[in-house]
């Protein structure tokens, strides 16, 4: 194969190098195209452009594909805990026993966080969604640690992926306690990340919290599915506001924000809201995934199917089965979770969906083991950024250490040619 492609413009011939992945994914290397040719690209959502050269992430959704540094999704669910994944994303290896240890350490160490904090909190309105709040919080701690991070100093970057770290998840709980009028609760420095999460969001006051093994398990996996998905919205979000230098802390919360949405992060969330739809209407499934093969039926089933993979989600091989055991488990008796049993059952069994490759995804399991837990559904979506944290820092980080250009798409503009300004008294 030639290491270059050919663009035929006006008659003209002009070389274009090719760029090779160590996955055997190919790029045409445009960065020389307007310089030579006066034109650009134009592609809308860039679905087809590269925005970058990344170690973190490969995913390739015609065969069902995702690694994390060369490690297979299931290897990693099944075989390590969130932390190591953590650390792998950040760092790009597996830590050994010292690192782990040292890299837990350093996080204990930082978890506190400044009880000013609270009082920003307490300055948000009870109906104030919990993303948003979370997105000003992550916001705010830039002003108790304001000082900018050297990229070029190892340790000044080690530092501020340890805080962020370390105060993250303590946040997300002050953010659902505080949404249920509770209690807020500090960082336990004798449980594991996970085992420490599940305490700071469900420990009655007063009371020992008792750790259940099912949901730990359950919640490690969700965090490690949900850790890095190559370049998404609020990923490419994270690096193009750090493309401008701004902060780790400024740029993790644009990325939240750019979770938020429906069509992104927000998606579990529309899962449980079309559900509860359902059964509000009377809860037949059978009718619904009727609507839903119906083209001129503006009903669309959530949680199935997704924009990347055009197989079955690889992810959501995994949870389904974290999900089975958490409702066996809790015994849960729910008129919610039955309907999307009966759906999940109806879709894997009917010609329409299976053809299509219209599986259940990640989205649609991860709410329903969010609501067996307790976890309410304007939290769903800040549980996802819990999880992706560690693939927004590594993507800032890799993207910083790289010295990438600052972010500036181009655009094609088709509004009014010249036009003769006009003072208002005339117009």
């Amino acid at each position: 194969m030639s290491d270059k492609a050919t663009l035929i413009l006006n008659d003209k011939s002009y070389e274009l190098p090719l760029v090779k992945g160590t996955e055997n994914e190919i790029g045409i290397d445009i960065k020389s195209l307007r310089a030579s040719t006066g034109a650009i690209t134009l592609d809308p959502g860039f679905k087809n452009t590269g925005s970058c050269e990344s170690s973190i992430t490969y995913l390739d959704g015609e065969k069902g594909i995702l690694r994390y540094a060369g490690y297979a999704i299931e290897d990693l669910t099944n075989r390590a805990n969130f932390l190591e994944v953590a650390y792998l994303l950040i760092f790009g290896e597996l830590p050994n026993e010292a690192q782990y240890n040292k890299f837990f350490d350093d996080i204990k160490k930082q978890s506190y966080v400044n009880y000013n904090m609270v009082r920003i909190l307490d300055g948000f309105p009870k109906s104030a969604h919990p993303m948003g709040v979370l997105a000003s919080l992550t916001s705010a701690l830039i002003s108790f640690n304001p000082k900018t991070v050297d990229v070029e100093s190892d340790e000044e970057m080690y530092k501020a992926i340890v805080k962020i770290m370390a105060k993250f998840p303590v946040l997300t709980a002050w953010v659902f306690r505080n949404s249920k009028d509770e209690v807020l609760t500090e960082s336990d420095s004798d449980l594991d990340y996970v085992e420490n999460l599940c305490q700071m969001f469900f420990k009655e006051e007063g009371k020992k919290y008792e750790q259940n093994p099912v949901i730990v398990n359950a919640l490690n996996q969700l965090l490690i599915l949900h850790a890095d998905h190559e370049q998404n919205c609020s990923t490419s979000t994270v690096r193009i506001v750090g493309s401008s230098h701004a902060g780790l802390f400024a740029s993790i919360s644009a990325g939240i924000s750019a979770l938020w949405g429906r069509l992104h992060g927000g998606a579990n969330q529309a899962v449980l809201e079309m559900l509860d739809a359902i059964m509000e209407d009377g809860g037949d499934t059978k009718k619904f995934m009727q609507k839903a093969k119906d083209k001129n039926d503006p009903f669309r089933l959530m949680g199935f199917g997704h924009r990347v993979y055009k197989n079955f989600d690889p992810r959501a091989r995994i949870i389904k089965k974290a999900a089975d055991e958490v409702l066996n488990d809790l015994g849960v008796s729910d008129p919610v979770l039955d309907i999307a049993k009966g759906l999940e059952e109806e879709a894997l069994k009917d010609s329409y969906f299976v053809d299509r490759k219209l599986y259940p995804n990640v989205d649609f399991y991860s709410g329903v083991i969010y609501k067996a837990i307790g976890i309410p559904v304007e939290m769903f979506t800040v549980m996802f950024a819990l999880g992706r944290l560690p693939g927004w820092i590594g993507q800032w980080r890799e993207m910083r250490l790289q010295k990438q250009p600052i972010g500036r798409p181009r655009q094609i503009y088709v509004g009014p040619t010249h036009r003769e300004f006009k003072p208002l008294a005339e117009r």
